[in-house]
């Protein structure tokens, strides 16, 4: 089945839907955010990637499950599409000028978030209900979710050695070639508080245009025995599992995903992210930029929507919302 979508807004499917999104860094968030435009709260579940997450001046710091809850608490720097909106950087300036590691650029207003984060890990709580904590004194309805209350860390093989993925990704700023991915702690961790019900409830799994390699993979390692096997555990069974691509022209918006691609031999493409994903997907959205691919990406027994998935506003986002539901409905 072939779909084009047009760039009119169109109301929401009447027909109420359980949404699971999979979400990691600013790409993630925008559809995150566009769905939780759309759907009531009690209808949309955000698993976040912790992947990235690690220890920086003593204090426990996920990038992207703060990402995600900044955006959809309307907090976050439009910018950059991460950090806080109106941020000071007075405390890492004297970091800096006392010697101290600045590389990381935390804000005053983060550096608050991470401070509390901390003192409540420290104390025993999950990370799961410390983020749902947050989330109600954000005013953020929508549930959002880590992954995993346990630690996982990306870790990237380059042609430097093994290099933790903040070090790879903001310390190196992505110099070093890309060779391959592990996922430390990943065979003890389990599903954060939340998850399994919330996939087990759900109508369909989103996949959020984040990267596939250092966003995605995480998340699905931690749902299953190894990552892309979903259906295994029944999870996705007889339920839709759509993903929007997060390359456009070979390129991506944000984020080295196409470098990684490049590197490891693979031509970087919305073609690409469908043949990542195709043990575990339903369907595939993927920009109007890119509709020649759609032929081959059917091939592969996976139903397409083309549509323009470039979200540079607020209402983009939740018109590529509008749009993955609608599909969703169609499958």
């Amino acid at each position: 089945m072939t779909q084009t979508s047009s760039n009119k807004n169109r109301p929401p499917s009447t027909v109420r839907r359980r949404i699971v999104a999979l979400a990691g860094g600013v790409g993630g968030a925008k559809l995150a955010q566009g769905l939780a435009q759309i759907l009531p709260p009690e209808d949309l579940t955000v698993i976040v990637n912790t992947g990235d997450d690690f220890e920086h001046l003593g204090l426990y710091i996920c990038p992207d499950l703060d990402t995600v809850c900044y955006t959809l608490a309307g907090l976050a720097n439009p910018e950059t599409g991460w950090g806080r909106v109106d941020e000071t950087w007075n405390v890492i300036a004297n970091v800096e000028r006392l010697g101290g590691p600045s590389w990381f650029r935390l804000g005053d207003q983060d550096i608050a978030t991470h401070l509390e984060r901390t003192r409540r890990l420290k104390g025993g709580q999950p990370l799961s209900q410390i983020t749902k904590d947050f989330c109600k004194a954000w005013d953020v309805k929508h549930t959002i979710l880590p992954m995993s209350d346990s630690p996982v860390r990306t870790m990237v093989d380059t042609d430097e050695g093994e290099l933790a993925f903040q070090e790879y990704f903001v310390h190196r700023r992505c110099e070093p070639k890309v060779k391959g991915f592990r996922f430390d702690g990943v065979e003890v961790a389990e599903p954060a508080i939340g998850v399994r019900e919330a996939l087990d409830s759900a109508d369909a799994i989103v996949i959020c245009p984040s990267n596939p390699w250092v966003s995605v993979d995480p998340i699905l390692a931690t749902l299953t025995p190894s990552p892309l096997s979903l259906r295994e555990r029944g999870w996705g069974e007889g339920k839709p599992v759509i993903a929007v691509s997060p390359i456009i022209g070979g390129k991506t918006v944000k984020g080295p995903a196409a470098k990684m691609y490049a590197e490891l031999g693979i031509e970087p493409s919305a073609l690409a992210v469908a043949r990542h994903y195709r043990n575990i997907l339903t369907g595939f959205v993927l920009d109007h930029t890119d509709s020649k691919m759609e032929n081959e990406i059917q091939t592969l027994k996976i139903e397409t929507l083309v549509t323009n998935t470039l979200m540079n506003h607020l209402t983009d986002r939740a018109r590529l919302a509008h749009d993955v539901l609608h599909f969703i409905g169609s499958l």
